[in-house]
């Protein structure tokens, strides 16, 4: 994908990785799901023994994904563990879904232009051709989920804290506002980073795929989008310093069979979930099949939160591995944009700039 046709969606890549706003409203409310029948790892393992390194820890080696109809929050109406039904239910109104059935004819070479006006937003846009984001809800060893939040048990993230509202609003103005130079825009118009890579991880339109790779003392995780790379120290300690990093920095040990990862002093502009610098993000690796991965990730920041919150993903091994995610063609979408601030001057419209964006 190339910079100037993901920027038309970057809102929508957001939206649809931390709400259930791409699902049309469920059946009559359900009851909340009791945190006590979230099932553990060990649970999830059981007997299954994993495939060791030559220092004996779990391999965690190769390629993951995460793509799913299945978002960050519970959708209105469902439990946290689905049915067959209710699964079905959920994948039949994926938008994602819904446009295969709609747009199928869009990829036939033969097929006449769409009329506008009577198709989904792919007109004019990203058509399905250009999308994957997943097409069956979460599944954890035969476990279907409706979402990934398992707390607070209603799976919605916790209200923000007064103090959280005004950091996320002051990280949002330092981006995208102003057209004098490149540094004025956001982090992902400049394919930087858009936040896959978490912590926690997302799922996203398109490219929710993951390489690890891991030695005896460091995990390296590269998201597909946009590229990104993250490293934990396995053994290390957390810098001394407050040095604000894109992902954080991160340390990690392990308990058992599972790595975990700790990680602080995130950048508030990396995207995907918002934490202060002052937050923690624990995340937990365990190989839980051949084929699976349980991966869970808690969120402790009472500067943001009001509570603390958890939740579990499945990371299925993929057969293939990563595409070069180029994310820009020379960036010339970036030129352009700056070029319309100037012609702005030329014009004498007046624009805001990095001054009035708190800098």
């Amino acid at each position: 994908m190339f910079l100037s046709l993901r920027s038309a969606f970057a809102a929508l890549l957001a939206s649809t990785a931390l709400c259930p706003a791409a699902f049309a409203q469920g059946p009559s409310p359900a009851p909340e799901v009791p945190a006590e029948v979230v099932k553990t790892a060990t649970q999830f393992t059981g007997d299954y023994q994993p495939p060791r390194l030559s220092t004996g820890k779990p391999d965690l080696h190769g390629f993951w994904s995460n793509a799913s109809v299945s978002r960050m929050e519970r959708p209105q109406g469902y439990p946290l563990i689905v049915s067959e039904d209710q699964a079905a239910e959920l994948e039949g109104r994926a938008l994602f879904n819904v446009r295969l059935k709609t747009e199928k004819d869009f990829v036939d070479p033969n097929a006449p232009a769409p009329e506008k006006g009577k198709a989904l937003p792919g007109v004019g846009n990203y058509d399905v051709a250009w999308t994957d984001p997943g097409s069956i809800v979460a599944t954890i060893k035969g476990e279907k989920r409706s979402s990934y939040i398992t707390f607070p048990a209603d799976g919605k993230i916790p209200a923000m804290t007064e103090e959280g509202r005004k950091m996320r609003a002051a990280a949002a103005r330092r981006q995208g506002t102003g057209y004098d130079n490149p540094e004025e825009r956001g982090s992902s118009e400049r394919c930087l980073i858009i936040g896959t890579n978490g912590p926690p991880f997302g799922n996203y339109l398109y490219n929710n795929n993951f390489q690890i790779v891991q030695t005896g003392d460091h995990l390296v995780i590269m998201s597909e989008m946009i590229h990104d790379v993250r490293i934990a120290r396995i053994g290390g300690e957390h810098r001394s310093d407050d040095v604000q990093t894109w992902m954080g920095d991160s340390i990690a040990h392990w308990d058992g069979d599972t790595l975990v990862v700790e990680t602080r002093h995130i950048d508030p502009r990396s995207g995907g979930v918002f934490v202060s610098p002052d937050g923690k993000i624990v995340e937990r690796f365990t190989r839980i099949a051949d084929d699976q991965i349980l991966y869970e990730f808690e969120i402790d920041d009472p500067k943001v939160y009001a509570s603390t919150w958890r939740g579990q993903m499945p990371l299925t091994r993929l057969a293939d591995q990563l595409y070069e995610y180029a994310c820009h063609e020379g960036n010339y979408g970036l030129v352009n944009i700056l070029e319309g601030g100037r012609s702005n001057d030329r014009a004498g419209i007046v624009h805001t700039g990095g001054a009035d964006r708190g800098e």
